[in-house]
């Protein structure tokens, strides 16, 4: 089965927001067995996307479209597929009343622009959308399938996940494509390339690797019948990569290394505390982006002057001697953290993310330190990036240092 995805949205091609929802579609797809052929983006005009339909509907037959389901005058997905297929627009009452009812369940009253959102064309059939005001459409007709969906990511991956996916599912008659990630840190992209080599050449299933914000990914691919068939296939070449990268890898496929992490301080009965500096509290936020944190992150300080790390605790004689932006200094954090909240472990974070140098140090200098009261051990990096990429490295390479003293005691 040959797909496309049309992504509608003027906001798109400004550069205003990133087509996320093609993105999520693209990766789920080969586990459906279906080949993704063409990817589109197009503008809130009319006749643009008329003819991207119709470009589509040539060629492809499942045509997958995101944007436009709403209730302004350049919201014309629906619009646009009628016209393509030469068919008539009308008002279905069942699907008025559905719609109705949801604003009624908010107190609120129904706009009447909002009636477009109940509109069909005889070929098409809503699909359900608890999450929003727009239903979205499944068409069959000449042996293919275009399905519309909203926009706002939230409804769109509910409304793929519970209805989409599993129609798709009884429908694909093609081989399968399933994936295996494994994630890793401290090691550089060529050195895991190097050290799994010998995996290389293996076509089915086929190994690559690929650097990304939280380390360096080992993608294990497997093509078959079926999806346990291919997971059968994966599996000995995942024991083999266990093997040769060891501790390294930290976790698996939609694993977060915050979540990782946290559940290692959780099993230990360990807890931890955080001083930030370059960082803003970006650490603070990560740890506790994972449920139930509370039960091993005991609390963080943003000391962003040297006068806020001296009155947490920091010594001002190793501030003064060595400057703000320093190993001493982050050791010096990590300890005072540790202490102050009453935590097994302490990380300190002082860095420069730029735009300009601090104290003659360069951008993207970062100091991260861990304290556990016996052996405290810092880490000091130059990340060569922009600022947010210098916070969001900083804070990685501080859970990977967390990761490895809790492996370690």
């Amino acid at each position: 089965m040959r797909a496309e995805i049309i992504s509608i949205g003027t906001e798109i091609l400004l550069g205003e927001i990133l087509d996320t929802n093609a993105q999520y579609i693209a990766a789920r797809l080969p586990a459906l067995g279906i080949d993704l052929y063409w990817m589109t983006q197009v503008g809130d005009n009319v006749d643009r996307l008329r003819e991207a339909l119709r470009r589509a509907w040539e060629r492809s037959d499942l045509i997958l479209t995101t944007g436009g389901l709403g209730p302004t005058e350049d919201d014309l997905t629906r619009e646009a597929i009628a016209a393509t297929l030469d068919e008539p627009l009308s008002v279905d009452s069942a699907l008025e009343a559905q719609v109705r009812a949801l604003f009624a369940s908010r107190g609120i009253v129904m706009p009447e622009r909002n009636v477009k959102q109940a509109a069909l064309i005889a070929s098409a059939r809503a699909i359900a959308n608890p999450h929003g005001t727009a239903p979205g459409w499944w068409v069959e007709r000449e042996g293919r399938i275009l399905v519309a969906m909203p926009g706002p990511p939230a409804e769109m991956e509910r409304m793929w996940e519970k209805e989409v996916a599993p129609r798709l599912a009884k429908l694909a008659t093609g081989g399968v494509i399933v994936s295996r990630t494994l994630k890793t840190v401290g090691i550089g992209e060529g050195g895991v390339d190097e050290m799994v080599s010998p995996l290389l050449g293996s076509t089915n299933p086929s190994v690559a690797v690929y650097a990304k914000a939280d380390g360096v990914h080992l993608r294990i691919t497997a093509k078959a019948a079926s999806r346990d068939e291919a997971q059968r296939l994966i599996a000995p070449m995942e024991e083999q990569a266990r093997g040769i990268l060891g501790n390294a890898i930290w976790g698996a496929d939609d694993e977060t290394l915050e979540a990782v992490v946290g559940a290692m301080l959780q099993e230990r009965g360990l807890s931890v505390a955080t001083m930030e500096s370059c960082t803003g509290g970006l650490l603070a936020s990560t740890i506790t982006d994972v449920a139930g944190s509370s039960s091993y992150f005991k609390g963080g300080f943003v000391a962003y002057t040297a006068e806020m790390k001296i009155a947490l605790g920091v010594d001002e004689e190793l501030i003064r001697r060595h400057g703000v932006v320093s190993q001493e200094v982050a050791l010096d954090m990590a300890r005072a953290a540790r202490e102050r909240l009453g935590a097994d472990l302490g990380i300190g974070v002082t860095g420069v993310a730029g735009p300009e140098p601090l104290e003659d140090k360069p951008v993207g200098t970062v100091h991260i330190a861990l304290d556990d009261g016996r052996a405290p051990q810092a880490i000091s990096y130059a990340f060569a990036q922009s600022r947010a990429a210098i916070k969001r490295r900083a804070v990685t390479t501080a859970l990977a240092l967390l990761r490895r003293a809790v492996l370690g005691r």
